[in-house]
């Protein structure tokens, strides 16, 4: 294989990056000096097939480097290639496929300015404008336009990043040019961020679910989620045996909550029966659906919780091994979860014996690194994989051939923590909430023109209306997006929708992940819409041509359109139509297929362009 290394060296930070993950080089062949080798490192190679059994280690090399030096230069790849033995090209096409990645130099602090659809709303390119005017030129800090951060309750939103060892991070929500300002200049000195506790309104109250535990126990103390009934549901599981677990979750009628619905009990049990082994468990936790929040909230104010409902899954599934794969915007959890996941195996929760059970579980965490589509499963898999993230074919299904090509079940942060419930309370209590066909508590991520945006957490079968009611919606509502980017319009006469599977596909829209983004008559319609193309655009990973050329001529006729109604605009509507069906119809994954919605229901139910 003639991998084209370069001339190119690492610098001794670079050098350092990698080593700090990978170890010393253990031979010139790996990077090594050669003068500190023994001669016979120049008459053969060693260890090749195990260095490239390590190629999942790419995109944390990348991260390695990325975060000590701030973008990652030729030397530093082609050194990171050497050490795994990956082709120069291939990590290159990686490294590149991430928007949080740059392959050209920039400043060490890069500050992430969210212009999505809540940030938008609230005022985010005057903030972009404030700031860039603010900083000037030679400010040592990269202002980079970003797509959705997650902090969609608390718009507009900024992230900083500052590189070094170690690299350090600060969050502004809601921003003034002030605070972003301070935080990309000072990250440690910028405002402490708010609690998790407060992007949940309901917090505190009886009758919750999923949310009870956030704002009430602390986060950080592994003793205090037990006091409040932590791993009483994973006690439960090892009563019931893993058959038995699949049992209780399959008759409580739990679907995915990331948008597809698929029975979550038929995919454990589809995984758990395949006879190839070894078995994986991937949680996805990269949402990065625009206005969708709610697993990072659960992440950063309930974290044990995950580890927990990750042990039982693994269990139900005969998985040893778990990953979370979790957004790279999200500092916070990630600090949350390491902490989380290191209590649990110091004490005994994780690792060879799971509570003296004979059980061996343990979680490693990926981090993403600012891709949407790797919310896909497949592209996920090959994103750990250390290969670009794009969406496989099916079949195979992830049941029989998944992550590193074995039965891998992959389930979201919410999906994952219904679990805790179920096998507490016992599959019919939990069934008996929500409807026939929708059951148990649903997490919507409510956000836009309402008084008190966060996640809520109401039963399958509550209306639309219901949910606004109680965020408090403004006077002037033009327009509720439901399901993000990726959903659809609705009325403000249509409130009364049930928000179960069933109740929004016979209305016309989707229900999606749970994202509720209200907007007010001040926010022109045409240039939210624009800006959904354009973030489909972005977001297409290219492989397949109707996505990645249907999202630039859907984006192109809406630019064209931009400024026109009626009459003029009816071509590019009709080329609109014609587009859409063909993403819809041809596309490989969710993306492409989704990628009309919104502007189709705008168009359809709002007279977007009369």
């Amino acid at each position: 294989m003639d991998l084209h290394f370069g001339d190119s060296k690492p610098t001794d930070e670079e050098r350092a990056a990698v080593d700090a993950l990978l170890g010393p080089p253990a031979s010139s062949w790996e990077g090594a000096a050669r003068d500190e080798m023994r001669a016979a490192d120049l008459r053969w190679a060693r260890g090749g097939r195990e260095a490239r059994d390590r190629r999942d280690l790419l995109l944390p090399g990348l991260h390695a480097i990325n975060d000590r030096i701030g973008w990652i230069s030729e030397g530093a790849l082609d050194y990171l290639c050497r050490r795994l033995t990956v082709p120069p090209a291939e990590a290159y096409g990686v490294a590149t496929f991430y928007a949080m990645f740059s392959v050209k130099p920039r400043p060490a602090t890069v500050l992430h300015v969210c212009t999505d659809l809540a940030c938008a709303a609230a005022g985010a390119p005057q903030l972009c404008a404030g700031i860039e005017e603010r900083l000037g030129l030679g400010s040592g800090v990269s202002v980079e336009r970003s797509p959705c951060l997650g902090l969609c309750e608390r718009a507009p939103a900024a992230l900083a990043i500052k590189a070094g060892d170690p690299v350090r991070t600060a969050v502004s929500a809601p921003a003034t040019v002030h605070d972003a300002v301070l935080a990309a200049s000072s990250p440690d000195s910028a405002p402490e961020e708010p609690a998790a506790a407060l992007a949940v309104p309901q917090a505190g109250q009886d009758g919750l679910m999923l949310l009870h535990r956030v704002g009430v126990v602390d986060p950080s103390s592994l003793d205090d989620y037990r006091a409040h009934g932590g791993y009483t549901a994973l006690r439960r599981a090892f009563e019931l045996g893993p058959a038995g677990v699949i049992r209780e979750v399959t008759d409580s009628g739990l679907v995915g909550r990331g948008g597809a619905a698929f029975p979550t009990g038929r995919k454990w049990q589809a995984t758990a029966s395949q006879p190839d082994r070894p078995h994986y468990l991937v949680c996805n936790a990269d949402e990065s659906e625009p206005g969708t929040f709610k697993d990072r909230v659960l992440m950063e104010g309930d974290p044990y919780a995950l580890v927990e409902a990750m042990t039982i899954a693994g269990y139900a599934t005969g998985a040893h091994q778990g990953y979370l794969y979790l957004r790279g915007e999200y500092p916070r959890a990630l600090r949350l979860l390491e902490h989380a996941i290191t209590q649990a195996r110091a004490r005994g929760l994780l690792g060879d014996d799971v509570l003296g059970q004979g059980y061996a579980f343990d979680i490693e965490i990926r981090r993403g690194a600012g891709a949407y589509i790797c919310g896909e499963e497949t592209a996920l898999f090959n994103s750990i994989e250390g290969y670009r993230g794009e969406p496989r074919s099916k079949p195979p299904f992830p049941v029989e051939k998944g992550l590193f090509g074995k039965p891998t079940v992959e389930n979201n942060v919410e999906t994952l923590v219904n679990v805790l419930p179920i096998l507490t309370l016992g599959a019919p209590a939990y069934a008996a909430i929500g409807t026939q066909r929708s059951t148990g508590p649903k997490l919507f991520c409510v956000s836009g023109s309402v008084e008190r945006p966060g996640v809520y957490e109401v039963p399958f079968g509550a209306t639309l209306g219901e949910v606004l009611s109680l965020a408090g919606v403004r006077e002037g509502l033009r327009a509720v997006l439901l399901g993000g980017a990726a959903g659809g319009f609705v009325r403000p006469d249509e409130l009364d929708v049930p928000l179960t599977f069933e109740g929004t596909r016979e209305a016309g829209t989707t229900l999606g992940s749970g994202v509720v983004l209200a907007f007010d008559d001040s926010v022109p319609l045409p240039r939210l819409l624009l800006r959904i193309a354009e973030f489909f655009r972005d977001e297409s990973c290219g492989q397949c041509v109707p996505c990645r050329v249907g999202t630039v001529r859907q984006e192109e006729a809406l630019h064209r359109i931009v400024e026109r109604t009626g009459a003029e605009a009816a071509g590019d509507i009709a080329l609109l139509r014609e587009v859409g069906r063909a993403m819809r119809d041809a596309s490989i994954c969710g993306l492409g297929q989704t990628a009309w919605n919104a502007v189709e229901s705008a168009i359809d139910r709002l007279g977007a362009y009369e």
